[in-house]
């Protein structure tokens, strides 16, 4: 397996359209595997799609916060891992 790289945090979870908004504190590309960790939820997905201010982007660096849709409900505070 993997070493796993905590790259950034959920900030906030629009549930509606199922989109977590995550602050960065490492780069995150398009392609990318991640693992989003909290609470009930142990969560590994591909980064499909990834958007700053509604616009598509491929790659965002730290300090940058982006939106992606996730497969399940995720909460604030919740820690995400590059993999």
């Amino acid at each position: 397996m993997k070493e796993e790289k905590l790259i950034g945090k959920v900030t906030h979870y629009f549930g509606k359209v199922g989109v977590a908004v995550i602050k960065l504190e490492d780069t995150l590309k398009v392609g990318d595997s991640i693992r989003i960790v909290g609470g009930e939820t142990d969560l590994n997905q591909i980064v499909d799609s990834m958007e700053i201010e509604h616009q598509k982007v491929n790659e965002a660096k730290a300090g940058q916060s982006v939106g992606l849709k996730v497969a399940q409900k995720v909460r604030e505070g919740y820690k995400v891992y590059k993999l």
